[in-house]
Order: structure tokens, then sequence, then C-alpha cells
């Protein structure tokens, strides 16, 4: 973050929901333990102070003689959440109703890129390629587990791909090789979440990501990249994705692969080697793919191919992607600090717009006025 411009105030947002702040937030290691972590931050809660601004407000802790601390004003939030409700679109709806500039996508985009049925189900009926599919519910499985198995196996087949529907980084995913570890393994996805998606499975698997940046009214593509899994046989799991070393990226010439450990340091080929024609097919995907759901701010757009046919197929959408995705824009000349400003940048372009628009009418439905003139409308109807 460009310090002369802005001033970070560190957030973080405990599992059980609760709010802190403070100096120790933005200590990397003070993660290592978080109830120390806890203990040693501010608990606050939010308050809309108006203008477009959150108030953080210390909580007041228990004693006659304690003073409530000051509160920190946000003018922008930039949101580095994974999963749960900071990406599904609960914190961008907290924004919304209390007025305040957030950057990247807004509630729709951020709800649809989290549930892969709906947004498949929309990309398909946009003529975006998607592999074989089936959604599926927990109650509805619960008593038809074998109607299920029987349907999945006629228009699926196996080996299929059994995850979660509205979660990310790999957990609860397992590849189903018969019957038999297609039940276990959709029983182990409903442990994780109440809907579930099977997906036909790639075996000659390519997976090429893109990352978006823009808006409704600009939109750009960043350099594509192949990321490299553990072994060729498996899957590409959380482990590969967030536990290894940074600096272990394979960057394209000219471009850093340092950075922060995570999605940063997992081993990539940045530029993907593909054919020009692929390349520009994915990457016009990609474009699609953003205004179709809506998304704003950086995404990164996740791609299978098929490499017996050479057939590309949309996997998913991440809109609050790991490290924002700064590893595939610093080929393009846009360095970390960059992104970040057009981030805010946009939150706050996005929120002028927004105050310019009619969103709500002066009026009190439930004035004595308006009470009495319902009443008669109920009498006459």
């Amino acid at each position: 973050m460009d310090r002369r411009r802005f001033e970070p105030v560190g957030v973080y947002v405990g599992k059980d929901g609760a709010w802190f702040t403070g100096s120790v937030v933005l200590e990397l290691d003070a993660y290592s333990d978080l109830d120390d972590l806890r203990a040693r931050a501010t608990r606050v809660h939010l308050d809309p102070a108006g203008g477009g601004r959150l108030a953080l407000v210390p909580v007041r802790k228990a004693g006659w003689f304690t003073k409530p601390g000051s509160a920190d004003m946000i003018d922008v939030v930039l949101p580095a959440f994974h999963g749960g409700s900071g990406e599904d679109g609960g914190v961008q709806g907290l924004c919304e109703m209390f007025g305040v500039p957030y950057a990247g996508s807004g509630v729709l985009g951020s709800s649809l890129g989290m549930d892969k049925v709906l947004s498949k189900v929309l990309s398909r009926a946009a003529g975006i390629p998607v592999v074989e599919f089936i959604g599926l519910r927990e109650d509805g499985w619960a008593e038809n587990e074998e109607a299920w198995l029987d349907r999945i196996v006629r228009d699926i087949g196996v080996p299929a791909m059994v995850k979660p529907a509205r979660l990310g980084s790999s957990i609860g995913i397992a590849m189903a090789r018969d019957r038999a570890s297609l039940d276990s393994a959709i029983e182990d996805a409903f442990r994780y979440d109440s809907k579930v998606i099977v997906e036909r499975a790639v075996e000659q698997l390519k997976e090429i990501n893109c990352s978006v940046l823009g808006s409704a009214d600009f939109v750009r593509l960043s350099a594509l990249e192949q990321p490299v899994r553990s072994s060729p046989e498996e899957l590409l799991t959380f482990a590969d994705k967030y536990q290894r070393r940074a600096g272990r990226g394979k960057a394209a010439a000219g471009g850093s692969k340092s950075g922060p450990a995570g999605m940063a340091s997992l081993d990539r080929i940045i530029p993907a080697p593909l054919p020009a024609e692929m390349e520009t097919e994915i990457r016009a995907l990609a474009e699609k793919i953003f205004r179709l759901h809506e998304c704003s701010g950086v995404v990164r757009i996740d791609f299978l191919i098929d490499e017996a046919s050479d057939s590309v197929y949309f996997n998913e959408v991440n809109t609050i992607p790991g490290s924002f995705a700064f590893y595939l824009w610093e080929p393009e000349g846009t360095t970390f600090p960059d992104l970040v400003t057009l981030l805010i940048e946009q939150a706050l372009a996005r929120h002028k717009d927004t105050k310019a628009r009619v969103r709500s009418y002066d009026v009190n439905l439930l004035s004595a006025g308006s009470i009495k003139g319902l009443k008669g409308a109920k009498r006459s109807s």
C-alpha cells in the first residue's frame, strides 16, 4: 500500500464474528497464536459515522474507571477474506447498508462467485463452456442416495469431481473413480456445505488462470498462469496453495518470484505455454465471465483444458483471489502497491456513482397519515 496516500487500519475478523483492530493486527507473526492476538488486539463494534465513513468503536471493558478508546475512522474497506461471509457477499452487504466504500465485487458478484452451481448454471445459459455437472442438496440426498448415484453415474459418469458448492481452497474436494468412492466423497463434501456439485472429471487436465481487473466500464486482462501440482496424478490441494514457502513460484522473465507465502508461492508458469488461438479464446471468455457475473475490482478466473480434445472449460471465479493475484499483474508492469491503489480508487469511484443515484425516498410509511391511508385502502379493496 502506498503509505504516502493511504493509512492502513488493520482489521481481523475472528471465526466467531468478532472484529478486532490495533497495531498487532498488522503483525503477520502474531497470527501464529490467535488467542494471544485477540488478547492483545482491541475488540471493536461498527458504527456508520455518516458521510461514507465507518467508525471502529472500541468495546468498553468492564470497570467504573475504564475510558472508552478513540475510534478508528475508515474511509474505504479493502476486503482480503477467504471464504465464508467475507467472500460470499455478507461483508459487502454490510458495507452497502452502512454506505461505506469497499473494494472488489458487489453483493451479487460475490455471491455468484462463491456458489459453483449457480455460477455454472448462469454461464452455461450464456453459452460459456462448462463440464457436465449436477448440483444436489443434502435434504434431497438423504432419502434418495441410490437414485442420485444412479443419475450421476448415468449422466456424469466416473471418474467425477465432488466439491462443496460454496467453499474454496480445495477444501472437501475429492476425485471419485467408482460408485462406492462417489458415495463416500459426496457424504464427505456434505460435512462442509449443504450443497454439493459433482462434475465430470477432466483426466488429461491442464489448469489455466487469468486475472481480470476492472468494472462495468473497463476491463484489463492479466498474463495467464499454469499452476503446477505436486504430482500430475494429484489434485491441486490446500497444502499446494497455502502451505508452500515463499519464493518458489516460476515467474515470467523479468517478473518477481518473491512475495508473501500462500498463493503467491505456488509453483506456476507465467505466461502459460499455450497456442496463440487458445490464449485468445481464454482471455475472451475471462472478460465475458467477469461481465456476466457483474464482478469488479480484481478477480481470478480459473479454466480447465482437456488436453485430449483441446477443449476449454470455465471452472470458477475467485472474487477475492489469493494475494489479490498480484503475481499475475507484475509481468504486465503493475506492482502490488499500484494494484492496491487501483482497487481503492475504483471503490471510491463506485461509491461516488452510487451516491449520485436515488436509492431511498423520504417517506415514512408508518407515520400517522400513511397508516390512515393504508387502512383506508384495505377497506376499499
